[in-house]
């Protein structure tokens, strides 16, 4: 059975007035308790329709039963027709929940090497059963093949051994597998012969270093069963419903790739779902530089959105780093539903049990009335807590938890409008009672809760701003999720800083489906990385994220190098479909003027507009010799905020002369951070170490275009 549960807030269907074909987008966010859609018309990018249902995850289709019944209500309640949408993605808890919780296939393991390098290679391409959870463990089995004994026998009698110890899917790593996959790839045939899935080292990542790259493959190819089974059922639904549309799935780094490429390294969904709320807060609320919390009923997680782009880290696994791409997040034991714990009068803790684990419903959600006689009663929420979390029992026995979001609507930082406003009069009767036991009032006791919320979130605030040298000034706390009214307000007030709560917060992931790019990374290890090899990687990445579903005219590449390690980093972003913003949707003048006005905190009338090409405006103020700067693009978004920048209006025949004569001058004794930017494309050259690899990337990034296409350079000064 499927419960669905029609959004408080209503849809419409928006007809559109110039004639054009109707399109729309759907988002679709797969959590552990709710599945939600969105609709959202593809110009205009405003959210049309939307519903919830509960997450099937007994059905026998799975969750891709919940994801198709949402799908069908929100078109449904929109009055849109299948065949008009352009787009459909969605986000999944499946890859993580299935490693916390030990729901993994046994792994057999290959290893290759040859003989001179097989006693090291050995000891690497070896791994060890990972203890995903304290008493959950991903079970591995091994075995060695020295390469020049290693003929179809020797690799048929190896997978036989594997499957009679109980593996189920295979793993293929050689040392240096990376530059001659033939190895591996006769594993894997050899295994698809005896009915296994398989993983190949060298499909999860072209860097050197066997140990973790087999152990990233090891993990990939645990989960691909019930991936696998999940992506088949998901596609096949979505085809009966009437979707031609290919099926765009979220990954862990903010960016989303086609199902197909689901199946081949499902562990690449690893965080997802906060993927998608990152997605959000990047394309619906266009922040370029900012804090960011996805707040929920258990657990918070908190990251950076800095130049537009998430902060993306390994993954770690089992207390174990992978070449797993995903958003470096930290994961906090308090959030909406946060308990209170109080002993002999005295505020212990907020959290890390919550509301939802208690089963009770939250007192800011219930009505005045129901809050009668109410007294404190201390309890355990699971067998083996602490017996000093407090609810409020009533005179007719019902109980009703104390939490954050209690304190917030009581203190008045939940208000109207917030997923967290409640009935501040409930919740105020409810504080009453916990004031008394606490010998204060119920505000005071309120503002006591959220301090002691707020303790445990600004050192690691101030921790990440100091990792990524954020700058005070242009640093925004960004709130999303449903209980982001419970903490955001207050831990802004305490810090100084701006906040800004998600339109639609409670939703924000499943927008974050619908407006996401299509994302890849392509990373070697190249000493000393000369031109070609820079041009090289470029194509390589933009082939990939082409290869996921991305329109190639679309894509933008960022290139960064790490002279230390010799490590390139190529980071692809493409749309899944042409005209993503046409003429219609553009910004005016007026608008980015605006934008820009109120992000530098001056008046729009003392602003300049210090560049421009089809798809960018840069302004400055015209009073600042900093050169403070904002680049504004067609659709509203900031896409970079600079403290002190230069900015050169050029052509794509004058760019060499231009690009060298900018990075002498922002460069000093260092690098320059130069950007470029032509029609609707921005190339981020800040990475790249010399001036002689900026030029080459800025080459291979205008090859196409005649001498005279207009283009804009801009550096940050003393880079």
């Amino acid at each position: 059975m499927v419960r669905a549960y029609q959004d408080r807030s209503g849809s419409r269907n928006m007809v559109p007035a110039d004639g054009r074909r109707r399109a729309y987008r759907i988002g679709i966010d797969v959590g552990g308790t709710f599945t939600k859609a969105v609709l959202v018309d593809h110009v205009s990018r405003e959210i049309v329709g939307r519903y919830s249902v509960l997450t099937t995850h007994e059905h026998q289709r799975g969750v891709a039963a919940g994801v198709v019944h949402v799908f069908e209500k929100v078109l449904e309640q929109s009055g849109v027709r299948p065949e008009e949408i352009v787009f459909l993605a969605h986000s999944t808890t499946q890859a993580t929940n299935a490693l916390l919780e030990g729901d993994v296939a046994p792994v057999g393991i290959v290893g290759i090497a040859g003989a001179a390098a097989a006693k090291l290679a050995e000891a690497q391409a070896r791994i060890d059963p990972i203890e995903l959870a304290p008493g959950r463990f991903l079970p591995t089995h091994n075995r060695f093949l020295v390469a020049e004994e290693a003929d179809e026998a020797a690799i048929t009698q190896a997978v036989g051994a594997l499957v009679s110890e109980g593996a189920e899917v295979l793993v293929a790593s050689a040392a240096f597998g990376v530059d001659n996959t033939t190895s591996e790839e006769a594993v894997r045939e050899s295994g698809r012969e005896a009915g296994l899935l398989a993983t190949c080292g060298h499909e999860i990542t072209r860097l050197y270093g066997l140990q973790t790259r087999t152990r990233t493959a090891v993990i990939n190819a645990s989960i691909l069963p019930k991936m696998n089974a999940t992506a088949t059922m998901t596609e096949t639904a979505v085809r009966e419903a009437g979707i031609k549309e290919p099926v765009m799935i979220m990954r862990g780094d903010g960016g989303v790739m086609d199902i197909a490429e689901m199946r081949r390294r499902p562990a690449m969904t690893m965080l997802s779902g906060p993927a998608a709320s990152v997605a959000g807060a990047l394309m619906h609320l266009k922040v370029t530089d900012g804090i960011y919390f996805e707040v929920g009923g258990t657990s918070t997680n908190v990251g950076v959105i800095r130049n537009g782009r998430p902060t993306v880290a390994y993954a770690h696994v089992g207390g174990h780093e992978t070449y797993v791409n995903s958003l470096d997040v930290r994961v906090l034991g308090i959030a909406g539903g946060s308990l209170i714990r109080v002993r002999d009068g005295d505020l212990v803790d907020v959290g890390p049990r919550s509301a939802h684990i208690a089963g009770l419903p939250y007192a800011a959600f219930a009505r005045p009335e129901d809050i009668s006689s109410p007294r404190v009663v201390s309890f355990r929420p699971r067998e083996g807590d602490t017996d000093d979390y407090v609810a409020i029992e009533t005179a007719d026995g019902r109980r009703f938890a104390l939490t954050t979001t209690c304190a917030a609507n009581v203190a008045g930082y939940a208000h109207a409008g917030m997923h967290a406003y409640g009935n501040p009069l409930a919740a105020r009767a409810a504080f009453d009672c916990l004031g008394a036991a606490m010998g204060c009032d119920g505000p005071t006791a309120a503002r006591r809760v959220l301090e002691c919320a707020a303790g445990k979130v600004i050192p690691v605030v101030e921790g990440l701003a100091r990792h990524y040298h954020l700058e005070r000034e242009d640093l925004k706390l960004v709130g999303e999720g449903g209980g982001a009214g419970a903490l955001v307000p207050f831990v802004a007030e305490a810090m100084g800083l701006e906040h800004e709560i998600s339109r639609d917060a409670e939703v924000i992931s499943s927008i974050g489906a619908a407006l996401a790019l299509v994302r890849d990374v392509v990373e070697r290890v190249v000493p000393h990385p000369q031109p070609e090899d820079l041009k090289a990687i470029r194509e390589e990445a933009i082939a990939a994220v082409v290869r996921l579903g991305a329109q190639p005219e679309t894509v933008d590449v960022a290139i960064d190098v790490d002279t230390t390690t010799g490590r390139v980093r190529a980071t692809a972003i493409g749309s899944a479909e042409l005209n993503v913003r046409d003429e219609a949707g553009a910004i005016s003048e007026a608008e980015a003027r605006a934008i820009a006005s109120q992000s530098l905190h001056v008046p729009a009338n003392r602003l300049s507009l210090r560049a421009q090409v089809d798809g960018f405006r840069v302004y400055g103020d015209r009073e600042d010799g900093a050169g403070r700067m904002r680049v504004i693009d067609h659709t509203g978004l900031i896409r970079l905020q600079r403290r002190n920048a230069i900015v050169k209006e050029t052509t794509a025949g004058a760019m060499p002369r231009d690009l060298e004569a900018l990075w002498a001058e922002a460069a000093g004794d260092g690098n320059a951070a130069v950007v470029l930017m032509h029609g609707l494309h921005l190339a981020d050259l800040t990475g790249l170490g010399d001036l002689e690899q900026a030029l080459a990337v800025a080459g291979s990034e205008v090859s196409g275009l005649c001498g005279e296409a207009p283009l804009i350079l801009l550096a940050s000064v003393g880079a």
